[in-house]
């Protein structure tokens, strides 16, 4: 399956994002690993630690066949529920995973004391395990959903691994590109026709017009996002269409 085919999700798991004691850093660092590779991040969810709201919404990410990013919710502490969320979710029994025992074991010692420590390793069936280089407890990956520890600082070079090591064939960071300008004194319903126009004639990129009001007025913020080469033939048509409706435009800077 093609990355064109196949999108990447992020799934943002804990109580304190949603009661606004921790802000999520994992969105913004996701997607400038993503476009490093020429990739981007198709959907977002926050989700609490609420077991059945973790289950479904796992289950549901895995009806729709993207490639997942889960972080947060598998740590040692009663709260920590995403390991069991997913087993359900994907209906596999949890077992200690072998190769992570052994980790646990180089780390803590045989055996390795306390014996809850083994529940950092408490896999669903089939599970691959994700190199931590913090302190050398594994994450694990389960088809195309890849779950991670909350802590930025071990979550990223994770991602990074899994990007690099499952999905490498996908990179391209030539592949996409963003353009846009800044046309002053413009309203949404101004470019309304100039816009359906470009996007029947440019199916393969995406416009989109972010409007905003300023001391000096009006303005809206036309961009193209796409291939190279399709951006560099569709911008000089762009600008033409905004100064035929008689606004002025500049470049936006990036």
């Amino acid at each position: 399956m093609s990355a064109e085919m196949q999108g990447f999700g992020l799934v943002v798991i804990g109580d304190e994002l949603l009661s606004g004691k921790r802000a999520d850093k994992h969105f913004p660092h996701l997607c400038g690993l993503l476009a490093e590779r020429g990739l981007e991040l198709r959907w977002v969810r926050f989700v609490n630690d609420e077991a059945r709201l973790i289950t479904r919404t796992l289950q549901e990410s895995a009806e729709a066949g993207d490639v997942v990013f889960s972080c947060g919710g598998i740590g040692a502490t009663p709260d920590d529920r995403t390991r069991q969320c997913a087993a359900d979710a994907f209906d596999r029994p949890l077992a200690v995973h072998p190769e992570g025992r052994a980790m646990l074991e180089a780390r803590f010692g045989r055996p390795v004391e306390p014996a809850r420590r083994l529940n950092l390793v408490n896999f669903p069936e089939g599970a691959t395990l994700i190199p931590n280089p913090v302190n050398d407890v594994p994450g694990f990956s389960l088809l195309d959903h890849h779950f991670l520890p909350g802590f930025p600082q071990m979550a990223w070079p994770m991602m990074a691994w899994v990007l690099d090591q499952h999905y490498g064939h996908w990179h391209d960071a030539g592949r996409l590109g963003e353009r846009s300008i800044i046309v002053h004194g413009a309203r949404e319903s101004d470019v309304i026709p100039l816009l359906e126009r470009f996007e029947a004639d440019y199916p393969a990129l995406r416009l989109s017009c972010l409007p905003s009001l300023r001391d000096e007025g009006h303005q809206l913020e036309l961009g193209l996002r796409g291939s190279p080469d399709d951006i560099e033939n569709a911008m000089p048509r762009l600008c033409d269409a905004v100064a035929a409706l008689g606004f002025s435009w500049k470049e936006a800077i990036a």
